[in-house]
C-alpha cells in the first residue's frame, strides 16, 4: 500500500524534518513533557484497540476454519503458511516505505483497509459464499497490511517519547500490548459462546477503525526522509541489511532469533488444529488457553524491565529463549481432558511470559544501536530474518506432517526452538551485561550505511 500524498509536514522554524532525531521529533506539536505523554497514551490505545480485535480474530478465525469448514492439517497449514508469506515478502520493502512516507498517514491507510479486510469474513458468512478461499485470500492480503502497519509502528516511540523515557515507554508498550491481546483472545471465547465465530471477527474489524481514530489525534510524524533526496528502494532495502548484518549484536540477535520464527512457524502451523481436534479442548478451551497466553505474555512485559536491569541484557534473552521449547513439552504429552487444559494453560502463560521478555530485550537493544533514519530499516531487517523464515517453514512442516504426521512435526518443531537457545549462548549476545550504548552521535546530517567495526565496537557495555 503506497501513500498517495508523500509530501513532508512542514517543519517548524529551524528545524528539519528529514534530520530530526527522536529527542525532537515533531517539534511544533511535542514541546512539553504533556504533550507527548498524550501522544504516546493516543498511539498506545489505538495500537491496543487494534491488537485486542485481533485476539478475537485469532481465536474465532482457526474456530470457522478447522470446526465449520471441517479444514483438513494441510489446509489448516496453508491459511498459517498465506498468513506468514507477507513477512518474507512485503518485510524489507516496508521498511523503506516507513522511511518514504508520514508515519501517521501509512498507520491509518493500514488501518481502514485492514478494517475492510477483517469486514469480507462477515460478509461472505451472510451470503453464504464463505470458503477456504476466502479465508485465504483475507489471510494473505490481511497478512501484507500489517507487516507494512507493524514496520510503521515500530518507529512510532522511538519519535513520542522523551529519549531518557525511551526505557519506560517501551516497558509500557508491552504491558498495553499484552492486556489488550489478553482481553480480546478472552473477548473472543466469550463472543464463541454467544454468538457465531463470524460475527465475533466484525469485532475486529470495529477495532480497526477504532485505531485509525485514535492514530488522527497524534501530531504530525514526517518521515525521517521527507524532503531528502531519495535512493532506490533496493538501495535503501540493502543499506537496512548492511547495517543489520554488519553490527555485531545485531546480527546474532538476527540471526539466531531467526531460528526461533521457524521452530515457531512448524509449531504453529498445527497447534490450533491439534489443541482443536486431538486434544478436543474446543473454542472456549482454544480462547482459555489463547488469553492465559496473552497474560503472560503481560506479566512478562511488566517484568523484563526488572530482569534486565538485574540480570542483564544477554542472561535475560538466553533463558527466556531457552525456556519457550521446553514449554512446548505439555502440548506433546497431552490427551484429552481437563486436566491436561489446565496444563497447558499454565505453560502456554509462562511460555509467553518468557516471549515478552526475549521481546523487550531485543527491542531495547535495536533501539539503542540504531539512527532515528535506520530504524524502521533495520526493525525489517530482523522482521524478514525472523518472522520470514515462519512460511518455509510452514511449508516444510506440510510436507513433514503429510509423510510423518502432526505429533511428529510438532515434535521437530520443538527441537528447532531449542537450537535458537544454544545458538545464542554461542554468540556474542551472552556476554552483553548492559544495555549498550551506540557508538554514533545522535545528529543525522549525513548518510551512516554500516555500523562501527574494530576499536569503535568495542566500546559498547558488553564484557570481553
Amino acid at each position: 500500500m503506497n501513500d498517495r500524498n508523500p509530501a513532508p509536514a512542514r517543519p517548524a522554524t529551524g528545524s528539519n524534518a528529514a534530520t530530526d532525531g527522536p529527542a525532537r521529533g515533531p517539534a511544533d506539536a511535542l514541546t512539553t513533557p504533556e504533550r507527548r505523554h498524550r501522544a504516546v497514551n493516543w498511539y498506545l490505545t489505538g495500537e491496543a484497540a487494534s491488537l485486542a480485535g485481533t485476539g478475537v480474530h485469532t481465536v474465532a478465525l482457526p474456530v470457522i476454519a478447522m470446526l465449520y469448514l471441517q479444514a483438513s492439517p494441510a489446509q489448516a497449514a496453508h491459511l498459517y503458511l498465506l498468513s506468514q508469506i507477507p513477512y518474507l515478502i512485503v518485510s524489507l520493502p516496508a521498511g523503506a516505505i516507513v522511511d518514504r512516507y508520514p508515519v501517521k498517514t501509512v498507520l491509518i491507510a493500514t488501518d481502514l483497509t485492514a478494517a475492510a479486510l477483517v469486514a469480507a469474513i462477515p460478509a461472505a458468512t451472510a451470503s453464504h459464499t464463505l470458503t477456504m478461499s476466502v479465508l485465504y485470500t483475507v489471510a494473505l492480503a490481511l497478512g501484507c497490511v500489517t507487516v507494512l502497519h507493524q514496520a510503521a509502528a515500530s518507529v512510532v516511540l522511538v519519535k513520542l517519547a522523551a529519549p531518557a523515557l525511551l526505557q519506560q515507554a517501551t516497558a509500557r508498550q508491552e504491558a498495553v500490548l499484552g492486556a489488550a491481546s489478553t482481553i480480546g483472545q478472552y473477548l473472543g471465547s466469550g463472543l464463541l459462546a454467544v454468538t457465531t465465530a463470524a460475527r465475533a471477527i466484525a469485532a475486529d474489524s470495529l477495532s480497526y477503525l477504532i485505531s485509525a481514530w485514535c492514530t488522527s489525534r497524534l501530531p504530525a510524524l514526517p518521515s525521517h526522509r521527507a524532503g531528502a533526496r531519495r535512493t532506490t528502494l533496493i538501495t535503501e532495502i540493502r543499506d537496512g541489511l548492511r547495517y543489520t548484518l554488519g553490527d555485531p549484536i545485531l546480527r546474532p540477535l538476527a540471526l539466531c532469533l531467526g531460528i526461533t520464527g521457524a521452530g515457531a512457524g512448524v509449531v504453529t502451523a498445527f497447534s490450533s488444529w491439534y489443541l482443536l481436534t486431538v486434544i478436543q479442548v474446543g473454542p472456549t478451551g482454544l480462547g482459555i488457553i489463547m488469553g492465559a497466553s496473552g497474560a503472560g505474555y503481560l506479566a512478562g512485559a511488566l517484568l523484563s524491565p526488572r530482569l534486565i536491569h538485574r540480570a542483564g541484557p544477554g542472561k535475560t534473552l538466553i533463558v527466556s529463549v531457552a525456556v519457550y521449547p521446553v514449554l512446548e513439552v505439555p502440548l506433546l504429552m497431552a490427551r484429552p481432558g481437563g486436566a491436561w487444559v489446565a496444563v497447558l494453560v499454565v505453560a502456554g502463560a509462562v511460555q509467553l511470559a518468557a516471549a515478552a521478555c526475549a521481546t523487550a530485550t531485543v527491542r531495547l537493544v535495536r533501539l539503542r544501536l540504531c539512527l532515528p533514519k535506520l530504524q524502521a530499516r533495520t526493525q525489517q531487517s530482523a522482521t524478514w530474518m525472523v518472522a520470514g523464515s515462519r512460511p518455509l517453514a510452514a511449508l516444510a512442516a506440510t510436507v513433514l506432517a503429510a509423510a510423518a504426521g502432526v505429533w511428529a512435526t510438532l515434535l521437530a518443531g520443538t527441537v528447532v526452538l531449542a537450537g535458537s537457545a544454544l545458538a545464542l549462548w554461542l554468540s556474542p549476545i551472552r556476554l552483553l551485561t548492559h544495555l549498550p550504548e551506540s557508538s554514533f552521535p545522535r545528529e543525522e546530517g549525513g548518510p551512516v550505511l554500516q555500523p562501527p567495526h574494530g576499536p569503535a565496537a568495542n566500546r559498547r557495555s558488553f564484557s570481553p
